[in-house]
């Protein structure tokens, strides 16, 4: 099975050009490719997890991918898929987010594997280099703006309103194509299906500006854009994104995202963002029919995606946080676990160390009174860390407290409330 074949296979196809010229071309040699990553923000999230593994695809397949990374492109915009005008950052807040999306895509892709090895590029680089005039003369002079009012992404945004600023965007994102195409022989584009626009652009840019001085090979490939079976939007919880940044999203919580994948999603989850066969993937689409209870899929899927954009240390702490929730036995967890378990749940903030429960209960603002707090303990619905206390003249001490800075309460069987002690 070719790339080409196991992208179909996946769903990971959307559009192509040219797709038995480009079928051709990929057997018949080492292919580079690239994707464009605009630094919008200071990480990457799931949403952008697509074609990053797309390009790994293309890598393991032998290819050798480009990760550009816009920073000349962040500072115009993408109109693309949105309704509004983006905001504009100052050059040293892109800048600084160029940097960390480099790092991010370097924990994925390989840039050290020798012929094939994937490398940064950051369009920056050229972009900045340009003077006007050049921009207009050299690049400007060969799109119609009958061609380009006609594209999706502007077109999509007359009637609300386009800037010229992001309305050239498409020739930006279209000169990056034929720089690569010149400087590293790069023959293909990949993108979300909100891009062929832009992607089409760039063939075209790359077939005029040649103007028949040198024999071009150009293509590119859309992937679609994601959707959720419930309609809501992939990569999205009540906390907001999921990011691929521990410090914003923890292993924990972006390993609870996968692992509350919906029955009716789980299988196309699977095809589209892990490097498993596609004969364990109908194996495990046979367990989601016959047992869905087991959810084995879910956890599976869970498991690839934690160890790929973490680590195997972060899948099995992971795991540990949700096995000690499920079971009760917090006690087995450490503080930096604590954080990530218990980090969306009602905090109190104390320096009492030594308070009775049920001061603690109230002050906390677990139970609405004393006499609520003593009813609560008597009736053992009060837990200290997964522990039942059921004493009403108890007083919390030392073996209360994980690490000296936090004890858990659980009230009834899933109202849980982090206690945070002061230094």
């Amino acid at each position: 099975m070719d790339i080409l074949q196991d992208l179909e296979k996946r769903g990971l196809v959307n559009q192509m050009t040219d797709e038995e010229g480009l079928r051709k071309h990929l057997i018949a040699q080492q292919v580079t490719l690239y994707c464009g990553f605009d630094p919008t923000g200071d990480s990457l999230h799931i949403g952008h997890l697509l074609p990053v593994l797309t390009l790994k695809r293309f890598q393991q397949a032998g290819h050798r991918p480009i990760a550009l990374v816009g920073g000349g492109t962040g500072m115009i915009g993408d109109p693309s898929g949105r309704s509004t005008e983006r905001q504009l950052n100052s050059a040293e807040v892109v800048l600084g987010y160029s940097e960390k999306l480099k790092g991010q895509l370097a924990e994925i892709l390989n840039f050290d594997q020798g012929e094939n090895s994937a490398v940064a590029r950051n369009n920056h680089e050229w972009l900045s280099q340009m003077t006007v005039i050049d921009f207009l003369r050299d690049t400007g002079k060969h799109f119609g703006i009958n061609y380009m009012l006609a594209k999706d992404s502007v077109e999509s945004r007359i009637e609300s309103g386009i800037s010229f600023t992001e309305f050239t965007y498409m020739i930006l994102q279209s000169l990056d194509f034929q720089k690569l195409n010149e400087k590293e022989n790069c023959t293909l584009q990949i993108g979300g299906s909100d891009q062929w626009g832009n992607i089409t652009a760039g063939l075209e840019l790359i077939r005029r500006s040649a103007a028949g001085e040198r024999e071009v090979e150009a293509y590119g490939m859309t992937m679609p854009l994601i959707t959720k079976a419930d309609g809501s939007k992939f990569g999205k919880t009540a906390g907001g994104a999921i990011w691929l940044d521990r410090d914003k999203t923890s292993p924990y919580e972006f390993y609870q995202f996968w692992i509350n994948t919906d029955d009716r999603d789980v299988i196309r989850f699977l095809n589209f963002f892990t490097f498993l066969s596609h004969e364990e993937i109908a194996q495990l689409e046979e367990e989601v029919k016959s047992q869905p209870e087991k959810r084995v899929a879910q956890k599976r899927l869970a498991e690839e995606m934690t160890k790929l954009v973490h680590d195997e240390d972060a899948l099995r702490q992971a795991e540990k946080i949700s096995a000690a929730l499920f079971s009760g036995d917090i006690k087995e967890l450490t503080g930096e676990e604590i954080e990530q378990g218990f980090k969306d749940v009602p905090a109190y903030l104390t320096e009492d160390k030594e308070q009775t429960l049920i001061d603690l209960l109230v002050n906390a603002g677990i139970s609405s009174s004393k006499r609520q707090a003593r009813e609560d303990i008597s009736n053992g619905a009060v837990y200290i860390n997964g522990e039942r206390n059921q004493d009403l003249k108890h007083h919390l001490t030392d073996e209360d407290r994980i690490e000296d800075k936090f004890t858990i309460i659980r009230r009834g069987k899933k109202k849980y409330f982090l206690i945070r002690y002061t230094v």
